[in-house]
């Protein structure tokens, strides 16, 4: 297989990285969702721990992000909201392949707040909706019969068409960012590597890595 070229970025020079590490994210997002060809860019892989330490991961959908972090919704009774109520840190990663680009990022989460969680709550496709109130995620179910029998039962509870409302255990999740490294992948392994490092005044320094 011949090595792929890097993709070029102009708004990324790693010798002398912009100040804003939101910024240069924002752009490789972007470029990402018109350039990647993937159906969901947005796709992202969540790290949290235990209070024992114990890591997973799983991929869950960005839905918002700006100066103040990263956002994701999910059941805040499942297993990775289980790990952030004993343990706020948690790592995102985005891959885009076709890209030869990834960013991390770390940081600690907290709930959004209620009026965030409804109004994405109600943006979503009823379907989308009708399926979070059936499902306990992460609980154990019997068969798939079982898991449409639930659902059945919130379509019999919502029969008069009325709006159903966000669940009390649904809701989003901020990732506030404390380091961010850029990853551009380069022909035969050489590739280029930045960190963002928050500091005590707002700001952020930078280090380039050796791949």
């Amino acid at each position: 297989m011949m090595p792929r070229q890097p993709d070029e970025n102009p708004s990324m020079n790693f010798d002398h990285p912009p100040a804003d590490p939101f910024a240069v994210f924002e752009d490789w997002f972007r470029h990402a969702e018109s350039h990647a060809g993937l159906p969901n860019p947005n796709a992202m892989t969540i790290a949290t721990a235990n209070d024992q330490g114990r890591p997973t991961a799983r991929i869950v959908l960005l839905k918002q992000f700006d100066a103040r972090g990263f956002v994701f919704f999910t059941n805040r009774q499942s297993r990775k909201a289980e790990d952030l109520a004993l343990n706020p840190a948690a790592s995102l990663l985005f891959h885009w392949d076709s890209l030869d680009r990834q960013v991390r990022i770390e940081g600690i989460t907290e709930p959004t707040s209620d009026a965030e969680s409804d109004a994405y709550f109600n943006s979503r496709a009823l379907e989308s909706r009708l399926n979070a109130i059936a499902s306990d995620q992460s609980r154990p179910i019997e068969s798939r019969a079982a898991l449409e029998a639930r659902r059945a039962d919130v379509d019999a509870a919502h029969a008069d068409g009325q709006t159903p409302n966000r669940p009390p255990h649904w809701g989003g999740y901020r990732l506030i960012p404390s380091r961010f490294e850029f990853w551009g992948g380069h022909p035969h392994r050489l590739h280029d590597r930045v960190i963002y490092l928050a500091d005590n005044h707002g700001g952020w320094t930078t280090t380039r890595l050796m791949p």
